[in-house]
């Protein structure tokens, strides 16, 4: 199966968003990967890196890491990705 960049970024907002990943929810950039084939790793941390420069992702560092949450203003672009991963055959 082929992925596309807005699937890809479809099932990392649809995770985040089921488990209410939202503000002040934060969780480790390096969870994002679970649930991805092993051959898409680095076409996620690419899709990570473009939800950041779409401000959809706030970034929050911290001791042990960067964590994550999502922008709830970027709420129209959000259900677009989501759409099109739900969309996918």
């Amino acid at each position: 199966m082929k992925w596309t960049d807005e699937q890809i970024k479809g099932k990392i907002l649809h995770k985040l968003t089921r488990i209410g990943k939202f503000e002040h929810s934060h969780t480790a950039i390096e969870n994002l990967q679970k649930g991805f084939p092993g051959e898409l790793r680095g076409r996620v941390k690419d899709a990570v890196n473009d939800l950041v420069k779409e401000q959809i992702f706030h970034i929050k560092p911290t001791g042990y890491g960067k964590q994550i949450s999502i922008n709830t203003e970027r709420k129209e672009k959000i259900m677009y990705y989501i759409d099109a991963f739900l969309r996918m055959e």
